[in-house]
């Protein structure tokens, strides 16, 4: 993601594919996916600039009171029509048919599994538990490879079609960033060095887990990838992060190699991407997995559960270390489960396998 945290809560910009990616793009892709890359990462730095800007002029927003009437979406999907004038002309909104274009019904389906799975599993009310109405704009831009949620709403590029599929085509990655909005409006977690990694691994937890809940997977049929299906053809990878095996999403000369540990032998010291927040959420990713394999059935069901206990627990702090997180989800799988319950015991032993704990 791409970020810019200021006073009060985190007003910001977090872009899907991380920096390191399209850097490496700009460096080892084709004539015409360099000048795409380094087009990307010149809008991305526009739009953190910019989003800046307005974050440090408005006033703080007051906490969201929950609203009396029954929960219900309210999805409004526009286009940008290749320009970059957010929200743009609005092509679908709540209740209406689908229409002939795939990015537009795909975001409408994605924000509206993501709306769903948190009011089934956590009757959570939107993103900001008081009825967010959520919007979302498609074809940002030109050949514009990325997605991201500024605070406000959903954006997707079309991808430049040679490395990149259009963005919308991923529930996971709707799911992973709409999720950056609630933990904007919980934990707000820090968006640097391990505090940022769970961040970006709060949101791909989540994100995999609006996938499964979509298909009614257990979590031994899950593929526990992001952005699977967003690689294009004669790309060398299968998605962009795999949660279960970390750093063996993708190894393709233009892309490079994944760069994920998959535990703390192997993390990543970095003053690049706010400390390595990309690269060493593969840590704690590997930690949910593992627990939620361990423990079985549907992920969202327990794991998900501690997980999502733990991100609105008042005693996760915004500076949150791997460590603090993972003594935080075993005290919330104690709780909820027992302390000696088979929960916890599953939770312990991930957090040791990746050496955390």
């Amino acid at each position: 993601m791409c970020t810019d945290l200021k006073l009060g809560r985190p007003h910001s910009i977090y872009c899907i594919l991380p920096p390191h990616m399209l850097e490496h793009i700009a460096k080892h892709g084709n004539e015409e996916e360099r000048v795409i890359a380094i087009d990307t990462l010149s809008k991305d730095h526009t739009l953190r600039s910019f989003r800046a800007v307005q974050a440090a002029l408005a006033p703080r927003a007051a906490a969201p009171m929950p609203t009396a009437a029954a929960p219900s979406a309210h999805r409004t999907i526009c286009t940008a029509n290749q320009s970059e004038t957010l929200p743009g002309t609005v092509v679908r909104t709540e209740g209406s048919k689908p229409v002939k274009d795939d990015a537009v019904n795909e975001a409408y389906d994605g924000l509206g599994a993501t709306f769903e799975f948190y009011l089934e599993i956590f009757h959570r009310n939107s993103i900001d538990d008081a009825g967010l109405p959520l919007t979302g704009t498609v074809h940002f831009g030109t050949n514009y490879d990325n997605a991201f949620w500024n605070s406000q709403q959903m954006v997707f590029g079309d991808g430049d079609g040679e490395l990149f599929n259009r963005f919308t085509i991923a529930l996971d990655v709707i799911g992973h960033e709409l999720t950056h909005g609630v933990t904007e409006h919980t934990a707000g977690l820090n968006y640097m060095a391990q505090a940022g990694a769970l961040n970006e691994s709060v949101s791909d937890v989540f994100g995999s887990l609006i996938k499964q809940y979509a298909n009614k997977q257990t979590a031994d049929k899950a593929d526990w990838l992001i952005g699977e299906g967003l690689l294009a053809k004669g790309v060398k990878g299968v998605a962009l992060r795999s949660m279960k095996n970390p750093g063996t999403a993708y190894d393709d000369p233009r892309l490079g190699k994944d760069p994920q540990p998959a535990d703390m032998s192997k993390y990543v010291r970095t003053t690049q991407d706010n400390g390595g927040v990309h690269i060493n959420s593969g840590v704690p990713n590997r930690a949910f997995c593992l627990a939620a394999l361990e423990i079985g059935g549907y992920a969202w069901e327990k794991a998900g559960r501690i997980w999502y206990e733990t991100l609105t627990d008042s005693q996760l702090k915004r500076n949150a270390t791997f460590k603090t997180f993972a003594k935080l989800t075993l005290a919330t799988a104690g709780k909820l489960y027992g302390a000696s319950g088979a929960e916890a015991s599953a939770v312990k032993k991930a957090w040791n396998e990746v050496g955390v704990l």
